[in-house]
């Protein structure tokens, strides 16, 4: 069975080599400035990309507290989550 982790990490991976030209290993524990080399700019690129494939909405001021692809994936889960539970 694939997880959502799993499936952020490939949304990453295509948003960072198509979008921003990154040509190194992404992985969970990846830390989106100093292993992803993400600018503001660039973050915005891949939420951008990540709210357009998952339907979720991510806010600015979660930017804050991500600091690895893991922790991108744990809030994109539970965004999902969110988007899919009753009002």
């Amino acid at each position: 069975m694939v997880t959502m982790e799993r499936l952020v990490l490939d949304e990453v991976r295509r948003i960072a080599r198509a979008e921003l030209e990154f040509a190194g290993d992404i992985e969970l524990s990846s830390r989106l400035k100093e292993d992803l080399e993400l600018d503001s700019l660039a973050m915005i690129v891949v939420a951008v990309g990540l709210e357009n494939h998952f339907r979720v909405k991510l806010e600015e001021q979660d930017a804050g507290v991500l600091v690895t692809v893991a922790d991108l994936a744990q809030l994109v889960e539970r965004r999902s989550g969110e988007e899919r539970a009753p009002a």
